[in-house]
């Protein structure tokens, strides 16, 4: 869930460059085109932003998918956990057999075939958990992003910004005050949405 973050603050620091690239090309298209300075740049243009750090904590549905991910990631502890101690023991009576002197040569080998054919099921199911929360998580993240995009193109409607960005303290160097901070709004909609689901 930290990547996704990271990869959006990437993606809306791209586009801020792009639209200043836009915007000063577009002013000096107008300079020459008028002879001077045009009498008011960027009318029209409006800017938001929403803090995601915030979004995270207030998100209601957003902290139940991180719950459902965590619950999952303790199941598939447990369980690898319960296989382990399992296999700890079948070791463990291999070990005192061999000891005692008591285990044949045709056991030993019978114990080491088991041994290897253990590790490898053990491995392969930590594999097959371990993806299917990956799987877990990423739907859970796709599935969200989706809610968040559907309300703010809704939201966006009445509002009528240019763009709107997600803000993150470690992609931004400096916003100008005008910008405007939808995080509150983003986060009551979500949640009455939620609610009501």
């Amino acid at each position: 869930m930290k990547y996704i973050s990271t990869i959006l603050s990437v993606v809306a620091l791209g586009l801020v460059a792009v639209l200043y690239l836009t915007q000063t090309r577009q002013l000096e298209q107008m300079k020459k085109n008028t002879g001077g300075e045009p009498k008011n740049p960027g009318i029209g243009f409006k800017m938001a932003y929403f803090d995601m750090d915030s979004l995270e904590t207030h998100y209601e549905e957003f902290r139940d998918a991180q719950a459902q991910v965590k619950e999952q990631d303790n199941r598939m502890t447990q369980e690898l956990s319960s296989l382990d101690r399992s296999n700890q023991k079948k070791i463990d009576g291999w070990r005192q057999k061999q000891q005692s002197n008591t285990m044949t040569q045709a056991e030993g080998e019978q114990a080491q075939r088991e041994y290897q054919e253990m590790q490898q099921q053990f491995a392969s199911r930590k594999q097959e958990l371990e993806q299917a929360l990956y799987k877990r998580t990423e739907d859970l993240k796709t599935n969200l992003r989706k809610k968040i995009e559907d309300f703010l193109k809704e939201y966006n409607k009445q509002k009528g910004f240019s763009y709107i960005i997600q803000y993150d303290a470690n992609s931004f160097i400096y916003a100008k005050d005008s910008l405007y901070n939808i995080t509150s709004d983003l986060v009551d909609g979500l949640n009455a949405a939620y609610k009501k689901k």
